[in-house]
């Protein structure tokens, strides 16, 4: 029988189970206050990226609805790449905004600038760039955008744990960024997300990611307290804030050995439009661009080798359907295909991986 190797797959070992089995005994597994283990992954987390405050909520959809909740987007425009996973439209239809699709570089996926910059109109409110497969998009092009025309950033980093851009640790960049974390990302964890604040004076900001995350509570002593205004049940768990906090240890060496893997598999695999190298990307997977996918992910299936998609574009999908121009999008979703990067990849398996892309894979160009 062929060993499988998975296209993601977590690195646990006994600290998760010991933190976990702690946490049983204490039967203290929820706070919706955000104490605990929740109070000291958001500090651990904080210090990690380099931000002002992070608060720890239970998913990435959950932050980015969270996040878009602070900034008056009803009936405006925000602008999102239409190759994202799904939540990060959700959030702008969850805040009353209208999406609106921008095209992505070819050579990195990530949003495309000069595509955002023609649909900038008076009605756009936001950008919401995504840090697409663990590389960051060109944050100064797309803040230059932003200048003098009151346009806010909030950033999708729910594929870049740990990645940087020009050197900082993304999540210390824009006044809001949003991290998701799941057994898959780099950052593994049962289920949670988070919001990582800078450049906010206003405590009223940071009160009301309070108050909104745990179902507008404020004004909470004892017994006793207030709801002002909707709130959602969003707060993180106490399970999954121990692991986070076993996780987040290891998350510089696991996303060396990512960096590492995407370096070879740049260097060697002989398709033309594939990810590109870069020492601050974290590679949450590795893409390359095919002409014959299908046909592809079953010769890689039957040799053992997991791949995905990412992602059916969101402009595609019958909520979102319109005539939006993003000609690279249309191109590479036939094409595109995601490769494992995790740690877990032995020498031999890595080697495998790169030898039968070079085999399987019909080139795009």
């Amino acid at each position: 029988m062929i060993k499988k190797i998975k296209l993601f797959d977590p690195i646990i070992g006994k600290s998760e189970e010991k933190i976990t089995k702690k946490i049983l005994s204490s039967k203290f597994w929820a706070s919706g206050a955000g104490a605990g283990y929740v109070k000291k992954f958001e500090n651990d987390f904080k210090k990690i990226i380099g931000s002002q405050k992070c608060f720890a909520v239970n998913s990435g959809t959950a932050a980015l609805h969270l996040a878009l909740s602070l900034y008056n987007i009803k009936n405006k425009e925000v602008i999102i790449p239409s190759l994202s996973f799904v939540s990060t439209a959700h959030a702008v239809l969850y805040n009353g905004g209208i999406p609106i699709f921008a095209d992505v570089d070819l050579k990195t996926l990530c949003i495309d600038p000069d595509d955002v910059k023609k649909k900038i109109n008076k009605k756009t409110a936001m950008i919401l760039p995504v840090h697409f497969a663990g590389m960051s998009c060109d944050l100064t092009k797309i803040n230059e955008l932003t200048k003098n025309k009151k346009l806010t950033v909030v950033e999708d980093a729910a594929h870049a744990c740990g990645a940087k851009f020009k050197g900082k640790r993304i999540g210390s960049h824009s006044n809001t960024v949003c991290f998701s974390f799941h057994p898959v990302k780099n950052l593994a964890m049962p289920t949670g997300g988070l919001i990582a604040i800078n450049n906010f004076k206003d405590k009223k900001i940071m009160n009301e990611i309070l108050a909104k995350r745990w179902c507008g509570i404020t004004d909470r002593k004892n017994f006793e307290y207030d709801v002002k205004e909707i709130g959602w049940n969003y707060y993180m768990n106490e399970i999954s804030a121990g692991i986070g906090c076993v996780q987040l240890k290891k998350l510089d060496k696991s996303n060396k050995k990512r960096i590492a893997i995407g370096k070879k598999f740049s260097m060697k695999m002989n398709v033309e439009q594939k990810m590109p190298y870069s020492i601050d990307s974290v590679y949450h997977f590795y893409w390359i661009l095919v002409k014959n996918r299908e046909k592809f992910i079953d010769k890689m299936k039957k040799n053992g080798i997991e791949t995905g998609i990412h992602y059916k574009p969101i402009h595609q999908m019958s909520l979102y359907k319109n005539n939006q121009n993003v000609p690279n999008t249309e191109i590479l979703s036939k094409q595109v295909v995601s490769l494992p990067t995790h740690p877990n990849l032995t020498t031999d398996e890595i080697g495998f991986i790169i030898e039968s892309v070079n085999k399987y894979a019909e080139s795009t160009l």
